[in-house]
């Protein structure tokens, strides 16, 4: 594709609305190639810079990083984008974490787990003593072990 196509048809390869390519021209994000007879178009790389953007919001990456990728000095966007996928390995962890803790919940064979199952109330009365989830999770092995001081708590609340 070495011709510009203009806005209407962009929007349709793409599946997105007009709008949102020119909210992300107005952003600074995804400039068009430009106008023909009125109307913005674009070309194969602005094109490109469109798609890696809509992969980026539908992965759930904020704008902010994506566009830090797209237009910052190497080292700054590689800054960003490690920072960002810090708080995806917190991210995952909190969901194995709440994974097996309702599993735990789920399996128990008691009506009401938090007042009956021995496991579960064993855990919260170990957070009642000061312990964080992710403490209390990898005592019994249902995650990895927080690295030394993440979350600690020293009085319960």
């Amino acid at each position: 594709m070495d011709e510009f196509i203009p806005i209407g048809e962009a929007a349709r390869m793409l599946g997105m609305n007009a709008s949102a390519l020119r909210y992300y021209e107005e952003r600074g994000l995804a400039p068009s190639a430009g106008r023909r007879q009125g109307r913005r178009v674009y070309g194969r790389e602005e094109l490109r810079r469109l798609v890696f953007l809509q992969s980026a919001q539908r992965l759930g990456i904020p704008l902010d990083t994506a566009g830090a990728v797209l237009e910052a000095p190497g080292e700054q966007w590689r800054a960003t984008v490690e920072e960002r996928i810090g708080e995806l390995e917190e991210l995952i962890e909190r969901a194995r974490t709440a994974r097996e803790f309702l599993r735990h919940a789920l399996e128990c064979p008691a009506e009401h787990p938090v007042r009956e199952c021995p496991f579960l109330r064993e855990m919260l009365d170990r957070m009642l003593a000061g312990l964080t989830l992710e403490q209390v999770a990898a005592e019994h092995g249902l995650v990895d072990a927080p690295p030394a001081g993440a979350g600690s708590r020293t009085t319960p609340t």
